[in-house]
């Protein structure tokens, strides 16, 4: 059995939040990587001020995420994300996801509507493989 190992990115800001939380940013396990859901939390914690900036910020805070494990948006398999509003949302959302999954193959997405995210707007998972694995 592949040994779990928890991956936290390069800003200890953040970190006193995953521990205060009781989770990690993401999980290695063999040559897979779960991240757990990104959302648009400045290094405080606190969020955005608006639904755009959250966008950005949860994408900034994912890429920082795969970075620290050696991985890259192009070593995403699994994407969910979790909206609040999502068919006002997403004409916002899909500019920003198409910078960051230009081009073919994509990865498999799963969008949910739920009604909180503990005063976020978005909240992005995603399970990826670790290169050279």
């Amino acid at each position: 059995m592949a040994t779990r190992t928890a991956v936290y990115p390069d800003n200890s800001a953040r970190h006193a939040l995953y521990d205060k939380h009781g989770y990690a940013p993401a999980v290695r396990s063999g040559d897979l990587l779960f991240v757990s859901g990104q959302v648009g939390s400045r290094d405080d914690g606190s969020p955005e001020e608006t639904y755009p900036a959250q966008v950005e910020r949860a994408f900034r805070n994912l890429e920082a995420v795969l970075k620290a494990a050696g991985c890259s948006f192009d070593d995403i398999i699994d994407v969910t994300t979790f909206h609040t509003d999502p068919e006002t949302q997403f004409p916002v959302l899909m500019p920003v996801k198409e910078r960051y999954f230009p081009n073919r193959p994509f990865p498999a997405w799963t969008a949910v509507g739920v009604n909180w995210l503990a005063g976020f707007d978005l909240e992005i998972k995603v399970i990826a493989r670790v290169p050279g694995a």
